[in-house]
């Protein structure tokens, strides 16, 4: 039997890619450092969820990330535009990625609205947390 070594999913614009709403990145040295010698996959939920980058900065509003996919709060953007469904597609595209490939942690960006843990919770990061993944935060 093949031993094959523990991946991660992380953040995109944690280790270096531009795909934070205002199209650049915040890379975290101790993202890095975490990840050095592991096999990770780098997602965006924003844009796996239809969103372009660059893109209106969007928060949570109602409640945190659990209460979006309840149904109960939404994401609304700047714009004032509703980008839940966006969210939600994103959020449920990691969880995907993360089934397939048999990831148990992500290395997420904080304060965020898809990827943030507590104050408040982002709707990627409670879809994971609900269906077993551990998190953790960065940036």
């Amino acid at each position: 039997m093949t031993n094959f070594p523990e991946k991660y999913l992380v953040s995109a614009c944690l280790v270096g890619l531009c795909t934070r709403y205002d199209g650049t990145c915040k890379p975290d040295r101790q993202c890095m450092q975490e990840l050095n010698g592991k096999c990770w996959i780098p997602v965006c939920p924003e844009q796996l969820g239809g969103l372009a980058t660059p893109r209106s900065p969007a928060n949570l509003v109602g409640g945190d990330g659990h209460d979006v996919l309840a149904g109960c709060a939404a994401v609304i953007d700047a714009n004032g535009l509703d980008v839940s469904a966006e969210f939600i597609r994103g959020a449920e595209q990691v969880l995907a990625i993360a089934r397939a490939q048999n990831i148990t942690l992500a290395l997420l960006k904080s304060r965020s609205p898809s990827c943030g843990l507590g104050q408040p919770t982002g709707v990627t990061a409670a879809l994971l947390l609900t269906n077993g993944l551990s998190c953790r935060t960065f940036g």
